[in-house]
C-alpha cells in the first residue's frame, strides 16, 4: 500500500491519510512535488513552500495493518484519504473497509476522478474538477477531462454523496471558468456543494495568489447555478488544536 504519512486532528477526531501514487494528471501547480507533509503541521505553509526545491519522494510505506495500529488508541470518527491520487492505490478499498469495520469511521476520498476505485466503504467523495473547458484543462493538467466529467455524472446518478472542488487561479482558471464548473455541477445535481479554493503560488508556476475578493466574486457567480458554495481563502486561520503527526 502507498500510505506514507498520517496526521491526526484532535479537534475533529479525524485522520488525514496521505497516499503516494503515480498520479494520472500532471497538474502544473501540484504542491506535492515541493511538500510531502500535511500543511496543517505548519503555522504558515504557504510561505514554507514559496521558495522550496522539490522534496524527495517518500520511500517508506505502511501496510493496512500498520495504519490500523497507528490509529487504534485514538478517538476516531472520520478518515480523509488524500495525497497524489489515493484512488490509484489498489489497497485503498481494503483500508477503507478496515476503518469502517474496526472504527466505525466516516471515510472521505479526495480524488481527481479520472480513475474510479472500489467505493463500497467510501462514505463521501470530494471530487476535484480542475476545469470544464477542455483547452484549459489540458493546459493545466496535460490531460483530457472528458472521462473525469463523465465519472462525476456517473457517481451522482448512482447516489454517491459528493462535493465538488475547484481552484481559482488568476491568469488561468478565472471566475468565468469557475462559473462554468458550477454550471456543469448544477447540470448534474444543483444540490451538490461546490468549494472554491484560492490558488497559492507554487515554485516554477507563473500565477499569483488569488485574493479573497476574487474568490468571493467567483463564488457569487457560482451561486447562480448551485445551491451551496463554500470558499477557502488564504487569509483563513486554523481553528482548534494543532494536528499531530503519527507517521
Amino acid at each position: 500500500m502507498k500510505v506514507y504519512h498520517i496526521v491526526y486532528e484532535p479537534a475533529y477526531r479525524s485522520a488525514d491519510i496521505h497516499f503516494w501514487t503515480a498520479c494520472n494528471l500532471k497538474c502544473r501547480a501540484c504542491y506535492t512535488r515541493f511538500e510531502t507533509l500535511d500543511f496543517g503541521l505548519y503555522d504558515d505553509p504557504i510561505a514554507r513552500i514559496a521558495d522550496k526545491t522539490p522534496d524527495e519522494p517518500p520511500q517508506r510505506f505502511l501496510s493496512c495493518e500498520e495504519v490500523e495500529s497507528k490509529l487504534k488508541d485514538l478517538p476516531l470518527e472520520r478518515a480523509i484519504f488524500i495525497g497524489t491520487e489515493p484512488a490509484l492505490d489498489p489497497e485503498m478499498p481494503c483500508l477503507a473497509n478496515i476503518l469502517h469495520r474496526e472504527f466505525g469511521c466516516y471515510n472521505i476520498l479526495l480524488t481527481n476522478g479520472r480513475h474510479l476505485a472500489e467505493l463500497t466503504d467510501i462514505d463521501e467523495i470530494i471530487f476535484s474538477i480542475k476545469a470544464v473547458s477542455p483547452v484549459l484543462h489540458r493546459i493545466y493538467t496535460g490531460r483530457d477531462n472528458r472521462r473525469i466529467l463523465d465519472n462525476f455524472a456517473l457517481l451522482a446518478r448512482k447516489g454517491v454523496r459528493m462535493q465538488a472542488e475547484t481552484v481559482l487561479i488568476p491568469g488561468l482558471i478565472e471566475a468565468a471558468e469557475v462559473e462554468r464548473v458550477a454550471e456543469f455541477v448544477a447540470g448534474v445535481d444543483p444540490s451538490i456543494t461546490l468549494r472554491i479554493d484560492a490558488y497559492f503560488p507554487v515554485p516554477g508556476c507563473p500565477w499569483r495568489a488569488a485574493s479573497r475578493a476574487e474568490v468571493e466574486e467567483a463564488a457569487e457567480l457560482a451561486r447562480r447555478h448551485v445551491q451551496k458554495v463554500s470558499i477557502l481563502t488564504l487569509d483563513m486561520k486554523r481553528t482548534g488544536e494543532k494536528p499531530l503527526r503519527l507517521v
